[in-house]
This record gives structure tokens, C-alpha cells and sequence, in this order.
């Protein structure tokens, strides 16, 4: 085993050590591969609408029961988590991409771009991202790509602020004013020596940002300005619950819950990676 891969290996078993990493990296694996293997593991078809079967209680046929179309409510769960998970996950990948671009090279080059993007993060910073959401969502239009846009764009500011302050620290660094005495270029500098050692507190906040991103995706999909139907998705579903909470509560309870557990397994992950990442500072600093 090479040194590198011992590190990693180290660094995954430092996260599970812990309680909260293995609870909530547990739960979150199971959700991942129960939406993977979804066609798989259930018989029904998500968008398949059998009437006679409307608002069936739990039961050995279907385990959670089923909606008002009388579609099986397991399969809409498991298929509704591809859909929130997927456009959770994407929208904050984009948003950290985008936002440590930005972030870097306002916090490394300074001056007036770097006031101009900090005006900017900080106008935007200053609305709440649900606002942010629903405008950019009413702009560009309901729809899966409409939402990961807004989610996007809404987290933007956080990593870049981020970014940008662990830059400002870091570019003062021994090891970076020797590597442009070298005659390293800009790029090499920011892509190779600075993001590189700020990436660690950005990975943590972009985890915990991604269990708020998939809150903000279900309330988009309750307002109906989501994934639109027959897709399913976890707000959607909730949605569609919403008028039917006495008579048929477990189509609103089911979702709800599905979201409230999985951001909390998120946040038990993030804890656990938080651990994981001083130790790894730990491992560094004594070789």
C-alpha cells in the first residue's frame, strides 16, 4: 500500500471511528444505494397511476402506502431521492467550483476586482437563499435545471467568502513567496500551493451546505416550483400530502421524514469529517 493510499485510508477510518460519521455515513450510503437500485428493488412503476388503489395504508403489499393516484409510495420515495439528492449534490458541486474561482482570485490578487466581487458576494450574502431561490427560480423557470441554477447561485456567496479569507491568509505563506521566487506564475500559485491548503474548511461547509441545499430543493418542490410531475421528488410528495394530512397523513409523514433524517445524518457526517480533517492536520504536521 502506497503512502498516499494509506492516508486516505486513515482519513475515511477517522470519520467512521466516530459515532455521528458512522451513523450518518451509514444512513447516507443506504439512501444512495436504495435510489441507485431502485428499479431493482421495488415492482411498481413511480409513474404508473392505478386508482382503485388510492390512499392504501401501510401494508405487506405496499410498505408505506400509497398516494392519491394510487401509485406505490416506496418507489416515489426512493425514486424522489435521486431527484433531491442528485440536484442537491450537483447545484453545491457548481456552487463550490464557481465559488472558490471567484473567491481565489479576489482574495489573491486584491484591488478593485477584488472589492468589486466582495460587493457583490456581500449584496447577495445579506438576502436569504430561499428569497435568492424563488427569484431566480421565477426568472428562469420551474424545473429541475431552474432549481439547481437557484440553489447554485444562492450558495455562491459562502464559499467565496470563505475562499477568499483563506486566501488572504494563506498567500503571505514562506512556501508561496519561495515558489514565486522560483518564477512560479499565478495559476501554479493558486491552483497547485494556495487552494489546495484551503480546502479543507471549504469541503466541511460545503457538506453542512448540502443538507440546507436539499431543504431548500423540498420547499421549492412543496411550492411546486421543483421537479415537475410525474418526476418525484421529496418536496413534491410533501406537497401533494399537504391537503391530505388527515385522511391520508402517511403521504406527507413519509417524505417529511425521509428529508429530516437524511440532513441530520449529513450534519452527523460533517461532525465526523471535521474530526477526520484535524487529524489528518495532525498526520501532516509530524512528518
Amino acid at each position: 500500500m502506497t503512502m498516499r493510499a494509506a492516508r486516505e485510508l486513515t482519513f475515511l477510518k477517522a470519520i467512521f471511528r466516530r459515532p455521528a460519521g458512522a451513523i450518518g455515513g451509514g444512513w447516507l450510503i443506504c439512501v444512495l444505494l436504495a435510489a441507485l437500485v431502485a428499479p431493482l428493488i421495488t415492482p411498481y412503476a413511480y409513474d404508473v397511476q392505478v386508482l382503485k388503489e388510492a390512499f392504501q395504508p401501510p401494508s405487506a403489499t405496499h410498505l408505506l402506502g400509497t398516494d392519491e393516484f394510487g401509485r406505490d409510495l416506496l418507489t416515489r420515495l426512493l425514486y424522489g431521492a435521486r431527484t433531491s439528492l442528485s440536484v442537491s449534490s450537483i447545484s453545491i458541486l457548481i456552487s463550490v467550483v464557481c465559488g472558490m474561482t471567484l473567491g481565489a482570485a479576489a482574495g489573491y490578487f486584491g484591488g478593485a476586482f477584488d472589492r468589486a466581487v466582495t460587493t457583490v458576494v456581500d449584496l447577495s450574502w445579506s438576502f436569504p437563499e430561499i428569497l435568492i431561490a424563488l427569484i431566480l427560480v421565477a426568472i428562469i423557470g420551474p424545473g429541475i435545471s431552474g432549481t439547481m441554477a437557484a440553489i447554485a447561485v444562492a450558495y455562491l456567496a459562502q464559499f467565496a467568502r470563505l475562499t477568499r479569507s483563506q486566501i488572504m491568509t494563506l498567500r503571505g505563506e514562506t512556501y508561496v513567496e519561495a515558489a514565486r521566487s522560483l518564477g512560479a506564475g499565478h495559476a501554479h500559485i493558486l491552483f497547485r500551493h494556495l487552494l489546495p491548503n484551503a480546502l479543507a474548511p471549504v469541503l466541511v461547509s460545503a457538506m453542512l451546505a448540502t443538507g440546507d441545499a436539499i431543504i431548500l430543493e423540498a420547499t421549492l418542490g412543496f411550492f411546486g416550483l421543483g421537479a415537475q410531475p410525474p418526476v418525484p421528488s421529496w418536496g413534491a410528495m410533501m406537497s401533494s400530502g399537504s391537503g391530505l394530512l388527515f385522511k391520508a397523513p402517511w403521504i406527507i409523514i413519509f417524505p417529511g421524514l425521509a428529508v429530516a433524517i437524511t440532513v441530520i445524518a449529513i450534519n452527523l457526517f460533517g461532525d465526523g469529517l471535521i474530526a477526520a480533517l484535524d487529524i489528518r492536520a495532525k498526520i501532516r504536521r509530524t512528518e
